[in-house]
């Protein structure tokens, strides 16, 4: 809506660096191109953070990644409304919005890799294409996959999971368009609060979680 463009597409993109392509246009289809790549890097830096410490036996830091994204969110909103990236609505000018771009990119990216890694690759949070092919491929094996009941009850819990991510995402749209019919760039500060309710909510659980931890050391010491 800012500037006529689909921030999470890399396929999009990639088409468009393509036209761009065959037009001959070559510095307009590498500023196409780079854009997704501002997608990748959000990805990689949250795997860093939070898959590769998964893999380790070591606490995720899902807090820093969603600050990351709540600050790219709020850069995003104040830069708009202080007429950096120009008219909201208007065409993407990639001169004036490159930066707005770059930053919804990468906080797409550091979203997206967290959450599919938090839910063990069931959700994606930025698009529906993977997530209505997982949702199809699941309530077929629903009825003929040759699992246990246990295994069974997982993957009716998964497809739920898919079904409401679905749902939830064509709920946000609306929120969000509304949002942004109203305020404009400064509709980026309500997905910044959102971010930065779960960085407080993942710093409550882990200190919660810390405390617990200590709690037991004590009892198994004999001190409590």
């Amino acid at each position: 809506m800012a500037c006529q463009r689909f921030v999470t597409h890399v396929t999009g993109f990639a088409t468009l660096a393509g036209i761009e392509i065959a037009q001959l246009e070559w510095k307009q289809a590498f500023a196409v191109i780079s854009v997704p790549c501002y997608f990748l890097m959000g990805v990689m830096i949250s795997a860093y953070l939070v898959d590769r410490r998964v893999h380790l036996k070591r606490p995720p830091l899902y807090a820093t990644v969603m600050f990351v994204v709540a600050i790219c969110l709020i850069v995003s909103a104040i830069g708009g409304h202080l007429d950096y990236f120009g008219p909201f609505g208007d065409v993407a000018n990639l001169k004036k919005d490159y930066l707005l771009l770059a930053l919804l990119s990468m906080a797409s990216g550091l979203q997206n890799a967290a959450i599919t890694t938090a839910s063990g690759s069931t959700v994606r949070t930025t698009h529906l294409t993977g997530l209505s092919t997982d949702f199809g491929i699941g309530v077929v094996r629903a009825f003929y996959a040759d699992v246990d009941l246990v295994q069974r009850e997982k993957m009716k819990r998964a497809n739920w999971l898919r079904f409401g991510s679905f749902i939830s995402f064509v709920l946000g749209s609306s929120i969000g368009a509304v949002l942004f019919y109203k305020f404009n760039y400064l509709g980026f500060l309500f997905p910044a609060a959102l971010a930065l309710n779960a960085v407080f909510q993942e710093l409550h659980h882990h200190t919660h979680r810390e405390l617990e931890e200590a709690a037991d050391r004590l009892r198994s010491s004999g001190t409590l």
